[in-house]
This record gives structure tokens, sequence and C-alpha cells, in this order.
């Protein structure tokens, strides 16, 4: 049977592209077919690694969890990660490639639409069905020659277009007319019609607009969705906004844990907060710059893109100091990858690997040094806690750290051996681990180290994670053309089949980064 794609393609950022793709992704992954997700181009610090050992974008690892796939650098072939305003380190086909300006990225360009239209091919070749995710918006006129994320993808893989938008922002008529407006004749006819996302209220009083709409156009309206609450899904790139509520702490259970992250500008895989931002007795604040740090029982330094950068932010803003005095007051701190770096002695960067070369004081809180290097740690692990708490997920950084703090690890990896370091006081911990947090006993584990007398209570965010998928595909089945949607990938429409038992789940921790 022949290989269909269907493209997804947004009037701004933000407007639903992701959640579209994931959602049709696990509907038909619902009726036997089998899919795979695709981003030619994502710009994302937030990122995943691989089974392989390849790095990519967490929204692609997400989705593909979603169609029950295993990740794989084929689904986003370029992935862009930000080390200043103006620059990027370019990961290709899962290993960096170069650091690279917005002028020097778009000589690229060229090179790269090659690539990307090679690995759609081989996930074609592997599926019935590839769902691919556009970038911004294909109305960026300024951003036209040479694209790669949107309608330049399109055309050089020959594939129809579902354009999407958001009308909880407002203007979503405007944001559709126009952006038709604003694409060539062959772009324009490539649209086959339109989905309109968080609606809130009574569908009858949008009718009217709807009818206008594809009357003006000549375009269907292939669905509206609704606003969706409670979903959790991780974040593609910004700092969290709103996550589902989680059940409070109460009955004499005691005041909840703070929890202070510093909003670095270079914050990366700051997903790893995420177990202690849905639990009901911890309360995460991430600290913004020009103001004091919060009171914190632990202070995390998250991932940084840009170490010696951040550095010299967090004292630029006081936090270092800030950090000394909550541990005179008994306070802890811990540090994940970047964060890890921070904490150490110095953070030396003789390649200017991400950015000037030269040479950084960390914090000095640890008996450790690092030297960033070109090569890349991405890989996969698992281990245990000192206290015997069982740890899985991934590593991914540059550098290499060295010390007589690292005589105190913090994890045992298995078959790597010790990983990061712990203060002679016990007072500061620092991990390369990603996900350290997400499997519930090192949860509870470091809650408890941090002060949490009792940490039990918090959620499993495998299951979450799959409750909102069912939930996506279930609001796609009930509020799109879905039998217009599966002729458009030449498929009939079968009834949506049951999700499979237990043994079937995607442990998307597995493939995190």
């Amino acid at each position: 049977m022949t290989a269909a794609t269907l493209m997804v393609q947004g009037t701004t950022s933000d407007a639903g592209k992701s959640l579209l793709v994931t959602a049709l992704g696990r509907a038909l992954a619902r009726r036997g077919i089998a899919v795979a997700p695709f981003k030619s181009q994502n710009m994302a610090l937030n990122s995943a690694v691989t089974p392989e050992g390849g790095e990519m974008g967490r929204a692609q690892a997400v989705q593909a969890a979603a169609c029950r796939v295993v990740p794989h650098t084929d689904m986003n072939p370029v992935l862009l990660k930000p080390c200043s305003d103006r620059g990027a380190q370019v990961i290709l086909d899962g290993r960096p490639l170069s650091m690279s300006d917005a002028a020097a990225y778009h000589r690229l360009k060229p090179t790269l639409l090659e690539r990307v239209v090679a690995a759609h091919g081989r996930l074609v070749r592997r599926h019935r069905v590839v769902l691919v995710e556009g970038a911004g918006s294909p109305a960026e006129i300024n951003l036209r020659q040479g694209d790669i994320a949107n309608m330049g993808f399109a055309e050089a893989v020959d594939c129809p277009v579902i354009l999407v938008a958001d009308i909880d922002r407002g203007g979503v008529f405007a944001h559709l007319v126009g952006t038709l407006a604003l694409l060539s004749p062959t772009e324009r006819a490539r649209v086959a019609g339109f989905v309109i996302n968080r609606f809130r209220g009574d569908k009858a009083l949008l009718d009217p607009g709807l009818d206008w709409l594809q009357r003006e156009t000549g375009k269907p309206v292939l669905g509206v969705l609704p606003y969706l609450q409670g979903l959790y899904l991780e974040a593609e790139d910004a700092l969290p906004g709103t996550l589902p509520p989680a059940p409070r702490g109460g009955q004499g259970e005691g005041e909840p844990l703070q929890v202070v992250v510093p909003a670095l500008p270079r914050i990366s895989n700051h997903t790893d907060l995420d177990p202690l931002r849905l639990h009901p007795r911890v309360r995460v604040t991430f600290a913004a710059p020009g103001r004091p740090l919060p009171p914190a029982d632990l202070i995390v330094l998250p991932g940084s893109k840009a170490v010696r950068a951040d550095l010299d932010w967090l004292r630029q803003q006081g936090f270092d100091r800030a950090i000394l005095r909550h541990l005179r007051y008994g306070g802890r701190v811990m540090g994940i990858c970047g964060g890890f770096q921070m904490l150490g002695q110095w953070v030396h960067d003789p390649d200017g690997v991400e950015g000037a070369p030269g040479s950084t004081p960390g914090l000095g809180l640890l008996e450790v040094e690092t030297t960033l290097a070109p090569g890349k740690q991405l890989r996969q692990v698992r281990g245990q806690l000192a206290d015997g708490a069982r740890v899985e997920g991934y590593e991914i950084h540059a550098g290499v750290t060295r010390g007589p703090g690292l005589q105190r690890p913090a994890v045992t990896l298995e078959g790597q051996g010790p990983d990061g370091a712990v203060s002679e006081d016990g007072a500061i911990l620092g991990t390369y681990v990603h996900g350290v947090f997400d499997r519930a006993g090192a949860a509870r584990s470091l809650l408890a180290w941090a002060g949490l007398g009792d940490a039990a209570g918090g959620r499993d965010l495998e299951r979450d994670r799959e409750d909102g998928f069912e939930q996506l595909a279930d609001a796609v089945e009930a509020h799109l053309d879905m039998a217009r949607i599966l002729a458009l990938l030449g498929l009939e429409a079968p009834a949506a089949s049951p999700p499979p038992p237990e043994s079937g789940r995607s442990h998307l921790g597995r493939h995190r980064a």
C-alpha cells in the first residue's frame, strides 16, 4: 500500500500544530495504522535522546510516543538549539553539525533540504502515514526563500496541508484568510482545509463565521477543537505555563516544599522539573530576572545551552549571593547537567563550544571543574541513588567534569559507574542525569533529602501522558471530519479500536533527553 504524508501548518506559533499532530497520531495508531511524526526543522532547547544516541526535538519524541513508535532522529532531522540571540547550534540527523548565525544558516538551507527530504523518505518507507508538523507560520514571507520548514518542504514532497489557527488568541478569521493571501498560488492550492483550535463556548454562535470562511476561501473547515483542560504534554521550548492541577496536600500534611529555579536565559530541558510541578506537596517557582530570589527549601539550577553566559547572568542578578545565603540557613541546592557544571570551581571552554573561548569561575560549591569540548555525550542511562532508589533518564552534554568531588557521586549508573557529586555536608548535589525526578522512588528520595518528610503522592507522569494522548485522540474523533482527513491520506474510515493493553504503553522517559 502506498504511504501518505499530511502536513499541519499554523497561522502563528503555538496555534496547535504539535497538538494536532499528536492527536492525529494517536487516533491513527488506535486504528491500527502505522504512523510516524516528522518535523523537518525544529528550534528548541528541550530535546530528547533516541535509543541509538541521537538528539532530536522533544516534541517529536512525545509525538512518537503518541504514535506508539520508538523515536528516531529521522523524525526531526534538523534541530536548532539557540546559544545566543543571534546564533544556534545546528543538530543534523542527531549529531552536532556547526554553530551558525542566521546568515550562515540561510546559506546552509539548500543542503539541508536534501537531508530532510531524505529523512522523510526513510520514514515513508517504514510507515503507512507520516504526519508532518510545520514551524511558525508559512506566511512569514521574509523566510520564504530556501524554506525547509513549511511550504518549501510541502512542495518538495508534494503533500497536502491542513492549516490550524488558535481562536483563543482572537482574530482567527483574519489569521486564516491573511495566511492564504500571503501564499503563492501553488501553495494555496495544497491547503486542504482548516482546523480551529481552543474554542470555548457554544459552537452554534461560531457557525455563521465558518460558513463565511468556507464561501470566501473555497476551503472546508475540517473541525473545531474545544479548549481542552487538564492535559499533560511536555512543553516544546518556552518556560512552562499552567499544568493540570494536582490535588493539594492538607489533612495535617504541613506546608509544601518550596522549590525555586532560576529562569536562565538559555535554560534547556526544563521538563526535568515537571514531576515536581505536578507533585501535590511541592511548589515550583521560576525566578525571573530583576527580582530577589524567593525563599526556598530547595534551589535547582537547571540545564543550560550556554553555561558560562548563564553563570554571568546569575551573578548579574545577585543570585549567586542568594544561593550562598540560602545554604547558610540550611537550604539545599541541586544542579542538573549545566546546573551541575555551574556548581563547580570552573567552567573552561578552550574551543569556544558555547561562545567565545575562555574560562569562567563557577559557584565554587562542589570540588569539580568542567572543560567543554566539541563532542557531546548522548545516551540513555539507568542507575540508582545512594539509597538504592532507581533512576532512569538520559545524558546530553558537552564537556568532561573532573575533581575530587566526584568521589562522592550522586548516582551510580549501570555499566558506566559514578555520576555527579554530593558535597561533604550533603547539602549540595549535582548530576548529569536528565529525568532524575521521573521515577517515583527517586523523586521521593530527593524530595526527602530536600526536606519533605513524607514525599509520597506524586503523579505518574507516564500515565498522565497516556491519558493526554487518549483525550486528544477522543477530541479529534469527536470534533474533526475524520472521514475527510482519512481520505486525504488515501484511507477508508474503519472504526477506531480500543487502547492496547497496559503492556503496549510506550515509556517516553526511556527515550527522553
